[in-house]
């Protein structure tokens, strides 16, 4: 569901500032889940170790702005996992994966060809060994890249939309926000922003042809 403050007008340039996982690819929950089971732990290990494990949280929120890379986050972050857990390029083993969100991915390319500015604005998981970004092939989507590793500030501190909206140069009212997490969007909302909570790929993607004036479908 969008809130819509404004961005509406479909015959002026607007701003497209996209979140990536849950966004850009499929909600990774169902594969992490996988991934466990065939490393021989319990299937929700993955989420339980990263958001309720005081050592694997305060790991994860290191990782996200920059404070740790991947590799050191890889080595530290298997043992609490399991004893048995190969660190060795342990966060691309986890999300190789996870798909793309094609028809998401084909309403940014149909918005980018008809003129309007596109930002990537991304809680990193890292960028080194595996490059999330890069391993589904949307990277030069964008013409901007607002990345929590790169800038060391992470999403929903308002300190990062509002780089968003300064590096995408287009005025907070003619910008359109969307994030799988609820959290993350009134602070882009308090700044003027268009949010849509994306719950749903098919119903995001409708949502943002009628507010930008494409259609996901209509890409060479």
């Amino acid at each position: 569901m969008s809130h819509n403050t404004g961005a509406s007008q479909t015959d002026k340039q607007h701003g497209l500032i996209l979140d990536f996982a849950g966004v850009l690819t499929a909600s990774p929950v169902d594969v992490h889940r996988a991934w466990c089971v065939s490393e021989g732990l319990a299937s929700g290990a993955w989420r339980r170790t990263l958001n309720d494990h005081p050592e694997g949280r305060r790991l994860y929120t290191a990782l996200e702005i920059g404070e740790i890379g991947q590799a050191e986050w890889n080595q530290s972050t298997a043992p609490l996992l399991g004893e048995h857990i190969d660190p060795v390029n342990l966060m691309g083993r986890a999300w190789a994966k996870v798909p793309v969100a094609s028809r998401m991915v084909a309403l940014a390319r149909a918005a980018r060809a008809a003129g309007h500015r596109l930002a990537l604005l991304s809680n990193s998981f890292g960028l080194d060994p595996f490059n999330p970004y890069e391993h589904v092939g949307i990277w030069d989507l964008f013409d901007v890249h607002v990345v929590s590793e790169l800038v060391g500030l992470a999403k929903p501190d308002p300190a990062i939309y509002e780089l968003a909206l300064e590096l995408i140069g287009v005025p907070a009212e003619q910008c359109v926000f969307v994030d799988d997490h609820a959290v993350n969007l009134p602070p882009a909302a308090e700044l003027g922003i268009t949010t849509i909570h994306a719950t749903d790929e098919d119903t995001a993607v409708a949502e943002l042809e009628a507010l930008l004036g494409v259609t996901a479908t209509a890409v060479a």
